[in-house]
């Protein structure tokens, strides 16, 4: 029986998806072995994501394990990866997306003045936008970490992904679920990508859910055409039929939505309009 060496960050919330993943592998036959590998994001648990590098934080370790052989799959919160695959890399299987949308944690609404804790440049825009009164403070952690910092901080409520508290039975945390018309999730929100090396993608095409690809691959597009030199807050979202995305000021002072069907020029957009924001 062939064995897979299945690399994983070492979170709660990580392993249980890559536990749920490996038991899509295990069911074709593959004995598999979890590697826990922890990564820049993980450990620096203080520094804004700008910082040490909004994106690709959670999966770079990752995929050099994968690229020096140490790991043969790597599970991916398809949020957390980079616009484009790495050199070598493919995402051999996107599993079928769970609920993409943004959480309310501590409260049912909002209300202006709250304080609201998240590290998202993202979910900051567009609290911001929606509410300048709204005071916005820096919060890093895992799931748990953050659940239990708000309590110690007093903070009225935090911004997490829905998907995530549901993966851990954490879903009674949820005062509001935001639709994405409400807040744009995040490329991929929702999604796991199962990564491989180029040419092995044999390993995982079983587990390729065909309608979360197309719509995660638009989302990524997108991103990669705005580009990694754009520091702007930008987000993208495909519903099955609408590709949406934005490009927004950090402190929520002015924000774009644009629709089409061509990610590509989508993305180009986004970043014409952010060049005349300046």
């Amino acid at each position: 029986m062939t064995v897979l060496r299945v690399g994983s960050r070492g979170s709660r919330l990580a392993l249980t998806q890559s536990t749920y993943a490996a038991e899509l592998l295990r069911r074709e036959g593959f004995e598999v072995a979890l590697v826990p590998i922890t990564t820049s994001g993980d450990r620096d648990r203080k520094s804004p994501f700008g910082e040490i590098g909004q994106r690709g934080v959670f999966v770079k370790e990752l995929e050099e394990a994968l690229l020096e052989g140490r790991i043969d799959v790597a599970i991916h919160s398809a949020k957390d990866m980079t616009s484009s695959d790495a050199d070598g890399l493919v995402v051999g299987a996107y599993l079928e997306r769970e609920d993409p949308r943004d959480a309310l944690c501590g409260a049912s609404e909002l209300r202006p003045g709250m304080r609201i804790g998240t590290a998202s440049a993202r979910r900051r825009a567009q609290l911001l936008a929606f509410d300048p009164t709204l005071r916005i403070e820096p919060l890093r952690g895992n799931i748990d970490t953050r659940l239990n910092k708000r309590i110690e901080r007093g903070l009225d409520a935090i911004v997490l992904a829905s998907c995530g508290l549901d993966r851990l039975g954490l879903g009674a945390e949820i005062g509001h679920r935001f639709d994405p018309e409400e807040m744009l999730p995040e490329a991929g929100q929702g999604a796991l990508a199962i990564q491989v090396r180029a040419g092995e993608e044999h390993l995982v095409a079983h587990a390729d859910h065909s309608d979360t690809r197309r719509r995660v691959a638009a989302e990524r597009a997108v991103i990669a055409a705005v580009g990694g030199g754009c520091l702007a807050p930008v987000a993208s979202f495909h519903d099955g039929v609408l590709l949406t995305a934005l490009i927004a000021a950090e402190d929520g002072s002015w924000l774009e939505k644009r629709t089409g069907a061509d990610a590509h020029a989508l993305g180009l957009e986004l970043l014409a309009i952010a060049a005349a924001r300046g």
